[in-house]
């Protein structure tokens, strides 16, 4: 319960202490939108990585060499737990943006960083919205921002590695002929899911596949692309453990 606290105090005195930096970075981009994005990530980066530490994460990380350089790629995750995301963000090098559900957006302070980070809001609902939210991440990633995506589109609660990809994520792959990054975690949800209210110290393992080059693949190949990314994420994550 101790670890729960400190962590929700952390994430708590950030969030208000950010305002004002927020601002900042905000008048920063009316000049100078590089600088704005760069210190955004730092800064989101850091924070993450502080919760890490509180929560007792240890955290191996393989296949960094894996990550293409000066473009961007379409990270696909396995979800299994909130710290996904703060392990994913804690890591990242170069600008990337999340695909989040509507709800997220709501969040006060954490919707602003959010925003900064290039990240989009999915309403599941919506076909329509669903189709601009994949054509912005495409744009993005032409302007060399990567984006990260979570296809099987809720956390995994059960003990198979993975649930089935949702194929409308693997569109964005479609359109822009990116190179798609696996990126397979193990057991993150010991650290809070599976022992809800507490957070427990846990070894956790992140792995970077090696990129497969949508660009190169005919129009057939891409589209059973996600099952093929599938089949390397069910296979690392099994290897893994």
């Amino acid at each position: 319960m101790v670890r729960l606290i400190v962590v929700f105090l952390f994430l708590i005195v950030f969030l208000l202490m950010s305002i004002p930096i927020l601002f900042v970075l905000w008048l920063i981009g009316l000049k100078r939108p590089d600088i704005k994005e760069r210190s955004s990530l730092a800064i989101v980066s850091w924070a993450f990585r502080v919760l890490a530490f509180l929560s007792g994460v240890r955290l191996t990380i393989e296949g960094e060499e894996n990550i293409p350089a000066n473009e961007g790629v379409l990270f696909i995750g396995n979800h299994r737990s909130c710290f996904d995301i703060v392990l994913a963000y804690g890591n990242a090098k170069a600008p990337v943006g999340f695909i989040s559900k509507k709800q997220v957006k709501k969040v006060p302070v954490l919707n602003l960083w959010m925003m900064n980070l290039h990240c989009l809001f999915l309403d599941r609902d919506d076909l329509k919205q669903g189709l601009e939210v994949i054509n912005s991440a495409s744009d993005l990633i032409r302007q060399g921002v990567s984006i990260m995506v979570y296809p099987e589109g809720t956390r995994n609660k059960t003990d198979d590695p993975l649930q089935p990809f949702h194929r409308g994520t693997f569109k964005i792959a479609h359109k822009t002929g990116c190179k798609i990054v696996p990126v397979t975690v193990t057991r993150t949800e010991m650290i809070f899911e599976r022992h809800k209210p507490f957070i427990r110290s846990a070894e956790v393992k992140m792995i970077y596949g090696k990129p497969i080059d949508t660009g190169a693949m005919d129009m057939k190949e891409r589209k059973t692309v996600d099952a093929v990314v599938h089949q390397v994420m069910e296979e690392t994550y099994r290897a893994a453990l």
